[in-house]
């Protein structure tokens, strides 16, 4: 009984034999995951058109400089008010289009996703039906109960919100980068220029948090089978008078928790005000160089707007 609640973080970081079989899962509900990526893929296009209609908006309007063409030229009217009237309704369009969009990527990732973890849960419960009565005196009730509840809920977080969130960024990245660099390619070098630095901090953030976050499925799992352990049986502990020796256990066991939860929060602590920091020199650094073109009338100021607008996102 001496290591029925040690539990270790094993396993690597990106295994993949094991993502494998979780897209595996997946293989039932194809049309609708192909579905809530393809909102995915319009959704990014739709937020990377906001910005070039500013420009469009502050060229051919606002500062009214010739010989600026836009793709949208032959709809636009050559009246400085019917113009901007335009674009500030295909900018709303925009705006509800991927309303909808995020709506129906939503709906249907987290509809996949309960229907994924059901599948999941009801395999693992079949599995636990199938095992030898030795496993289940080696391993905790509630270290299994942890493996049908939280840890599964963890798999559907990292299906519906995770790489949904990679795959969106990583299309309205490079959305992003290629328009910027037609528009003024070193401009957007300049703009770029904090990303080696981004993605060194993103680098150290991404292994700080890992392991934190295993420290914390580890501490949850350790949790639960010390409380479902000693609360089945409350009354040997009490008719041993053993609470006292059993609640300073738990509270070991619950700092452990509490201490990696707090290694994470640090984590998030630093990363964030740190990429913020790099972002803004980015921005500075283009309304610098690109302001001064500006003057200079080799950039347009709708150029600089944009930049500026693809720069914080």
């Amino acid at each position: 009984m001496a290591g029925i609640h040690e539990e270790e973080a094993l396993g690597k970081a990106y295994d993949s034999r094991l993502m494998k079989r979780l897209l595996g899962y997946l293989r039932p509900y194809k049309w609708q995951v192909a579905f809530a990526l393809s909102t995915i893929v319009l959704k990014a296009a739709a937020d990377v058109m906001g910005p070039l209609l500013t420009k469009i908006a502050v060229d051919k309007y606002l500062a009214q400089r010739a010989g600026v063409h836009s793709f949208l030229d032959r709809w636009l009217s050559a009246s400085p008010l019917t113009g901007i009237a335009q674009l500030g309704g295909f900018y709303v369009f925009l705006l509800g289009f991927s309303f909808f969009l995020e709506f129906a990527q939503t709906y249907y990732m987290q509809w996949t996703g309960q229907k994924v973890m059901f599948d999941l849960r009801s395999q693992i419960f079949r599995h636990l039906q199938q095992m030898h009565i030795g496993f289940f005196d080696r391993n905790p009730v509630g270290r299994l109960v942890t493996r049908v509840t939280t840890d599964v809920d963890a798999l559907n977080e990292l299906f519906t919100a995770g790489v949904v969130s990679i795959i969106e960024d990583i299309f309205v990245l490079a959305g992003i980068v290629i328009i910027m660099l037609r528009m003024k390619w070193w401009l957007a070098l300049i703009a770029f220029a904090a990303l080696p630095l981004i993605f060194i901090a993103t680098s150290f953030f991404r292994r700080a948090v890992r392991d934190s976050y295993r420290r914390i499925r580890v501490a949850i799992a350790r949790i639960n089978a010390y409380l479902q352990e000693h609360v089945s049986g409350i009354v040997v502990l009490q008719l041993f008078n053993r609470e006292k020796r059993a609640y300073e256990k738990f509270e070991k066991i619950n700092a452990t928790h509490m201490d990696a939860f707090k290694d994470a929060i640090m984590a998030h602590a630093i990363y964030y005000p740190v990429v913020e920091i790099l972002s803004s020199g980015a921005i500075a650094a283009v309304i610098w160089f690109g302001g001064g073109a500006v003057l200079r009338n080799t950039v347009t100021l709708g150029v600089l707007v944009a930049f500026m607008q693809y720069a914080q996102r």
